[in-house]
């Protein structure tokens, strides 16, 4: 075999060789150096812990068999607070015809306003004084997602940014849509 043939069969075998580990060699970067985005497609913050509505403190039978979409409120609901309430309550009517399989539930440490009361009740918010047990798994408000059986799925922490409140609508209405549209409960 000529000098010239056996460097041309030699490149040849490197490039069949490069064509198998270059992929493998380059999927490990990618996995080892977080190149790829995981998949995530919630909006809200999983929640890693069990946390249950009995955890919580909240009786369970009255929230029975359906998704909650529960708001710890802060101690005093100023107009961000409200601002919250309207965007959670958005996203509710946004659920179009799944509307009954959920409720919205106002935990307030405080008692409201008159004026805010009949806002909520207006609307068909069920509103719950604000368990002791809560503060020590939920230091900060937040919005919950429940599932039907009682356990807390997702949490979303209300913006600080009167601006971002429409943003917060929309991915509590995505996480939402997602979950419905694959439970086979409640």
């Amino acid at each position: 075999m000529s000098e010239v043939s056996q460097k041309k069969s030699r490149r040849s075998m490197l490039m069949v060789i490069g064509a198998f580990v270059l992929p493998i060699v380059l999927a490990k970067l990618a996995l080892t150096q977080n190149w790829l985005d995981y998949g995530v497609t919630n909006k809200g913050t999983l929640v890693e812990n069990e946390l249950t509505l009995q955890k919580l403190g909240l009786e369970q039978t009255a929230l029975q068999e359906t998704w909650l979409v529960i708001y710890s409120l802060p101690k005093h609901c100023d107009t961000h607070c409200e601002q919250t309430l309207l965007s959670v309550n958005n996203s509710y009517i946004a659920l179009g015809r799944e509307r009954p399989r959920v409720k919205r539930v106002a935990l307030s440490p405080d008692t409201l306003s008159p004026q805010q009361t009949e806002r909520l009740t207006d609307n068909s918010w069920t509103i719950i004084a604000t368990p002791s047990l809560l503060t020590n798994y939920l230091p900060q408000p937040q919005v919950l997602v429940v599932d039907p059986l009682g356990n807390v799925i997702l949490s979303h922490k209300p913006p600080v940014d009167d601006d971002a409140q429409a943003m917060f609508g929309k991915e509590i209405l995505a996480d939402m849509k997602k979950l419905l549209k694959y439970s086979r409960i409640g």
